[in-house]
């Protein structure tokens, strides 16, 4: 028996160990990064991709682990929230990088 405790709307309230698991993974993928930045193991781009990508990974880790964000949650209401607000930082981040350019092209043409 899990000593996990779930309310009427499926929420998972979490237990030490998956508190712990959480823990544990987030170190780690903090500290690779890390020790990957101080010791200069690649070149700046990679380690910018490769802190990028750690980065992703720990936001998943905390949304699963310290969130107990799952697709049973609210009946599915809180994963579907998280997926519209991702759509939405997208779009909007995506959408800046495109203004940025083209006005850095257009402002180089004499």
């Amino acid at each position: 028996m899990k000593n996990t405790v779930v309310d009427s709307s499926g929420a998972s309230h979490g237990s030490v160990k998956s508190y712990l698991i959480g823990f544990v993974l987030s170190v780690i993928l903090t500290a690779i990064p890390f020790w990957m930045v101080m010791t200069k193991s690649a070149s700046p781009s990679t380690l910018v991709v490769a802190v990028a990508l750690f980065a992703v990974v720990q936001i998943v880790v905390h949304l699963i682990y310290f969130l107990h964000m799952n697709t049973k949650s609210e009946g599915g209401w809180n994963f579907i929230a998280l997926v519209f607000t991702g759509l939405i930082i997208a779009i909007v981040v995506v959408g800046s990088l495109w203004i940025m350019y083209n006005l850095n092209i257009n402002m180089m043409v004499h």
